[in-house]
């Protein structure tokens, strides 16, 4: 139906995202450090072309992602959409439960260290709001 509600669940920040008032507001949008953490299954990536364009600064997304297996897992996507793991199990209760308020979280990279054959890619994680 054309009159249909239909319920978003976006934040106010994404919401002013492309539009021509975000310019405006986006110096009053500030990244609130939370947590350093690590981005957990890289090793079970599909398409693993992703983590040899990752580096150190970007910015990564982070969304909530239904899982059988974790209730409040938090898939991290590279700015392409293409995903790079998760937000490991042992940290994510918190930011699911901010996310799932409407809250917008993003990751930074920090450092990528290559251990064998294995990357490591630590990440501090934010809260943006205004």
């Amino acid at each position: 139906m054309a009159n249909e509600l239909v319920e978003k669940k976006e934040n106010k920040v994404a919401v002013i995202e492309g539009h021509e008032l975000g310019e405006i507001i986006k110096p009053l949008i500030k990244e609130i450090h939370l947590f350093d953490s690590y981005i957990a299954g890289t090793t079970h990536l599909e398409d693993k072309s992703v983590l040899d364009e990752i580096k150190a600064g970007d910015m990564l997304t982070l969304q909530r992602e239904e899982n059988k297996f974790d209730l409040n897992a938090i898939l991290v996507l590279y700015e392409d959409g293409r995903k790079i793991g998760y937000v490991p199990e042992k940290d994510n209760i918190i930011f699911a439960r901010l996310m799932d308020a409407g809250k917008l979280l993003k990751a930074k990279i920090i450092q990528i260290t290559q251990k064998g054959t294995f990357k490591q890619i630590s990440v501090g994680i934010y809260l943006v709001d205004f």
